[in-house]
């Protein structure tokens, strides 16, 4: 046992810290093999880099690190739960509109989008990050100070992001720089669990702006690019019947020995589903029902989530799924010895559809050649970020960190710490200009 696994099981280290290092061990011993990059991305990179305007940029970015810090405090302090992130939507918008945006609207769903007209607008880039955090109404989210550590709930996912984006909007306005392309800085609703990344759907739907390449900030660190979305189902499932007293209805079909029957099948039967192929992973997550200890239960119910990158993967184990809830219910319809049926509802809660873009495309091209420039060697990564919507619909995507460190991720111990966080802001700038094309400066800009 190593002397962190010693300090964790003696608990004189939080779990969340311990637990983030012995991953990033765990993933520095893996030694991933360098990623190869046609050296014009490289050069390309490079160039940019030197050019006058983009050197002030980087200086602006430093420059204008109080300032983000003090908009992360205060998006993160207000509150964005599940399905209610109008207040954060409307001070983001304030915000953007405050950057300098040309314009500045919410869409039907709630996202927040700005507009930054290029010169020939020939193309359009997105640079996003999602407005939405995990937790519900009555969290308390104000932003606490313990030396160089921010903690809060949502203070890194995705609120980091959302302050990363504000500040490269911030420093084009303030540098004159300007670009070929139509750019569009976005706050999506709707990134984190039954949200279903409803935000980004909609902007990929017949509704949502016209979208040649999208960058989504939504992590932390410099390294990692995802350039691979995890699909995932999820499921609600719930057995319905009469209910009655434990007693005097003895002999009812019982919902929860349903749902039981119906854990334990797909349990064995993903198991060995999982043990072979691509990775493939599968969660009974929540359950419920029942009224009272002598009741026999009107209903019971689940929430399960399963995820692959492989389509095919998460189609085959969704199958398990619904074999084993008949199969189920059928049998305690069978064992009952009065009264009606059982009935169950299966009801899907979410659906990420998996994807990816090939490493030679020019998007995760110039996202490494970034990376790289800035000293930090990449990684290609997959995820289940809002990256998967133009995954889906062969957009050219990539998902890429706000930078600095933390952990606790969807814990209400949250940290973020200010690392050489404007590492990640320059990366994100290179990167972005590196796809919308610089152009000409505005008139007093500095030269």
């Amino acid at each position: 046992m190593n002397k962190l696994s010693q300090l964790l099981l003696q608990g004189l280290l939080p779990a969340t810290f311990a637990l983030g290092t012995l991953s990033a061990l765990a993933q520095s011993a893996e030694r991933p093999k360098p990623i190869s990059v046609d050296k014009r991305y490289e050069n390309e990179i490079k160039a940019l880099a030197k050019n006058a305007s983009v050197k002030a940029a980087f200086k602006t970015i430093l420059d204008l690190e109080p300032q983000t810090k003090q908009d992360l405090i205060t998006l993160t302090e207000i509150p964005a739960p599940p399905f209610k992130e109008e207040v954060r939507g409307r001070k983001y918008a304030e915000m953007l509109r405050a950057a300098g945006a040309d314009s500045v609207w919410t869409d039907e769903v709630g996202n927040v989008l700005a507009r930054r007209k290029g010169r020939t607008g020939t193309k359009t880039v997105v640079m996003e990050a999602h407005l939405d955090t995990v937790f519900p109404e009555g969290t308390d989210v104000k932003v606490k100070q313990r030396g160089d550590t921010l903690l809060a709930p949502g203070i890194a996912d995705d609120t980091r992001g959302l302050a990363m984006v504000l500040s490269v909007l911030k420093t084009l306005e303030k540098t004159g720089l300007e670009t070929e392309a139509d750019v569009l800085f976005i706050g999506t609703v709707g990134e984190e669990g039954l949200g279903d990344l409803r935000g980004v759907k909609h902007l990929f739907s017949e509704k949502g702006p016209k979208i040649d390449s999208y960058i989504a900030v939504d992590g932390i660190g410099l390294g990692a690019v995802t350039n691979r979305g995890l699909g995932s189902h999820r499921y609600r499932i719930t057995f319905k019947g009469p209910g009655g007293h434990s007693s005097g209805a003895f002999g009812l079909a019982n919902p929860h020995n349903a749902l039981g029957r119906a854990i334990h099948y797909f349990a064995v039967e993903a198991d060995k589903f999982t043990k072979e192929g691509i990775r493939t992973t599968y969660n009974v997550g929540v359950i419920g029902g029942g009224t009272s200890v002598n009741s026999i239960p009107f209903e019971s119910w689940m929430e399960v989530d399963m995820r692959s990158e492989s389509p095919e993967r998460v189609e085959g184990i969704d199958k398990l799924l619904q074999a084993a809830v008949q199969r189920a219910l059928q049998e305690e319809n069978q064992m009952k010895r009065i009264g009606a049926n059982l009935t169950v509802d299966v009801k899907l809660i979410g659906e990420r559809p998996a994807g990816g873009v090939d490493p030679s495309v020019a998007l995760v091209q110039r996202s490494v050649a970034a990376t790289r420039f800035l000293g930090t060697e990449p990684a290609l990564r997959v995820g289940s970020t809002n990256s998967n919507i133009p995954f889906s619909k062969n957009v050219p995507a990539v998902t890429i960190g706000s930078g600095g460190k933390g952990g606790g991720a969807h814990a209400l111990d949250e940290y973020w710490i200010n690392d050489k966080a404007y590492l990640a802001t320059q990366r994100a700038l290179l990167l972005f200009l590196s796809e919308t094309g610089i152009a000409k400066r505005k008139k007093g800009a500095v030269q």
